[in-house]
């Protein structure tokens, strides 16, 4: 059976290509864009795990084509290696070292060289995590402990603010584990990743389609206060339902101002027993870190107005298919996938474990907040309304 030839690409397309990458373009229809099959563009994607490889650039101190050219006709009329040198302006040890490695004065030719040393140029400098084993120790236990790359590059800045042998950024971290020909950082610790895939995604790559329904009386997300709105003032939140296999439920909630994470066990998903376990969680707050709740358009919450009169919270909904109106809560359930992955039956979680793994994601520092923690954040709160 006959192979098919290989496809190349220009760097032009590359860049192309890495540029619809980015902006969340899948494979298929990133070779649609150039009328391939999707393998050619998996073959470069995947060859880096997702992560665009720098740009190369020649140093100014390299020999170019042009100075290669002259040195192989120099070669053909009889010129010395001194007087080669100074016709292009190098040293001649330069030249003789360039002629020795590619041929000699007999089988030097110019194309060829230059291509060789543009291959040779390949070999991958040992990345800050490879060099210093002691800060990738560090990384790999906070990584462990499952702290994002982010969190972990920052908190060092702010632990470490004059020791710069221990400051790492998140995309190092990122590139580290993606690139394992580096070998700084064990493979194993993507199992740690808040997203267990392969290959590094665009942030626009998937959306979440909201399930939404007519809510009676719902108050629009627009009429909200500004002080909600802005970040101003603790005590309005953002509420969901993550959603599990065998018809399982737990409700999510998170402060606006200091992403503070509740996790609520709900048994059952229709709207009296999701409204009343809101209402038992609300109870257990102080009335000014409660004072409004934001919610999506789910038949969950057809009995609000119950919510609200039992507890004086107001309840505002986002407009159908906007996640993004709350992004905080949309951010958390998808750190809570790495806990709770989706197809998995979440029933069997009791409160207690629910609250272990919410005191977990408040005691990790946020880069939103200055590398504080939720709960640093919202025991301030607490004693404040005190």
């Amino acid at each position: 059976m006959k192979q098919r030839p290989r496809i190349y690409y220009s760097e032009a397309q590359k860049a192309q290509m890495w540029a619809r990458w980015k902006e969340g373009w899948t494979m298929h229809q990133i070779a649609h864009l150039f009328d391939r099959g999707h393998s050619s563009i998996h073959r470069i994607i995947a060859e880096s795990s997702g992560i665009q490889p720098p740009l190369r650039r020649r140093s100014h101190l390299a020999l170019t084509l042009v100075e290669r050219e002259e040195i192989s006709r120099a070669l053909v009329t009889g010129h010395s290696i001194r007087s080669i040198a100074a016709r292009i302006g190098r040293a001649p040890s330069t030249v003789s070292r360039e002629i020795k490695r590619n041929g000699g004065q007999a089988g030097y030719r110019a194309c060829q060289a230059d291509s060789a040393a543009s291959e040779r140029a390949h070999r991958p400098k040992r990345c800050k995590l490879a060099q210093n084993r002691a800060l990738a120790g560090v990384v790999a236990d906070k990584l462990r402990e499952l702290w994002s790359p982010e969190q972990i590059a920052g908190w060092l800045k702010h632990t470490y603010p004059g020791d710069e042998s221990r400051h790492v950024s998140h995309e190092t971290i990122y590139r580290t584990l993606f690139i394992q020909a580096r070998g700084a950082l064990k493979k194993e610790l993507l199992e740690h990743l808040r997203r267990t895939r392969p290959m590094r995604r665009s942030r626009h790559y998937t959306q979440k389609t909201e399930i939404h329904g007519r809510i009676i009386d719902a108050i629009c997300i627009r009429e909200r206060p500004a002080s909600a709105e802005d970040r101003a003032v603790p005590g309005h939140w953002e509420g969901d339902l993550l959603i599990g296999s065998h018809n399982s439920q737990i409700a999510t909630l998170v402060e606006r101002q200091t992403r503070y994470v509740m996790l609520v066990k709900v048994p059952a998903k229709d709207t009296q027993t999701v409204v009343n376990a809101l209402i038992k969680t609300t109870r257990k707050l102080p009335q000014e870190l409660y004072k409004s709740l934001t919610w999506d358009r789910g038949t969950e919450m057809h009995a609000h107005k119950k919510f609200t009169l039992a507890t004086d919270v107001q309840v505002y909904f986002c407009d159908p298919q906007s996640p993004w109106q709350r992004g905080s809560n949309e951010n958390t359930n998808g750190l809570l996938r790495q806990y709770m992955p989706k197809g998995m039956d979440i029933s069997g979680f009791s409160q207690t474990q629910l609250n272990a793994i919410a005191r977990q994601l408040n005691e990790r520092p946020r880069k939103t907040l200055g590398f504080h923690t939720p709960a640093e954040m919202f025991s301030e709160c607490v004693a404040s309304t005190g």
